[in-house]
């Protein structure tokens, strides 16, 4: 049965929120092992995460350790001027926080934060499904494809990586013409990657 892109969301989304605490957290520290693993993490300084929300995989623990890597962690924020795009704001313990128009926690705004998507080395992506194919299904906004547009069409600067729970794979997604896949998704179990 192929479901619509807004039926694949809902049936997600509801997956991923059923999730027991103990599988939560035993997934954000699979999560660790995991990307502790990619070759990507080891020679990148500049990481873009996000805070979890509605289910998602629990990104704070992955944060905690990166920060005891040594690793700059930036978190995305929604552009006060350009509608439908982001701006990453390195992100420490202290950072002032704040709720954007969304619910969603983000730093407060602070010019001398903020980081140039092309400065950044990897941008992790929330996605709500992907398949096989390494295609992302996100919440419909289109904020990360547009950031991410210029990576897609020349394959500079920072490196998109999908994370997600295990229970966000489906075998094919609906894909419109302008979607174009990841070359990297991580999961609890295992790392999923395409030729970029």
């Amino acid at each position: 049965m192929q479901y619509s892109r807004q039926a694949l969301r809902k049936r997600i989304r509801q997956q991923r929120n059923q999730l027991s605490s103990d599988t939560q957290y035993q997934a954000s520290q699979d999560l660790i092992r995991r990307f502790s693993t990619l070759p990507e993490m080891q020679t990148s300084h500049h990481i873009a995460l996000y805070l979890s929300t509605d289910g998602e995989l629990d990104t704070q623990p992955l944060i905690d350790w990166l920060w005891s890597q040594g690793k700059a962690v930036y978190l995305p924020v929604l552009h006060p001027f350009s509608a439908g795009h982001l701006l990453f704001l390195h992100y420490q313990s202290t950072t002032p926080m704040t709720y954007n128009k969304f619910g969603i926690l983000e730093p407060k705004l602070n010019q001398t934060l903020v980081k140039p998507v092309k400065e950044l080395d990897l941008i992790c992506t929330p996605l709500v499904a992907f398949d096989s194919h390494g295609h992302r299904l996100g919440m419909g906004g289109g904020y990360y494809d547009r950031t991410l547009a210029h990576w897609f069409q020349t394959g500079e600067g920072a490196m998109p990586l999908g994370l997600a729970h295990d229970c966000q794979h489906v075998d094919q997604l609906p894909v419109e013409t302008w979607d174009v896949p990841l070359p990297k998704i991580v999961t609890p179990s295992q790392i999923w990657h395409w030729k970029a």
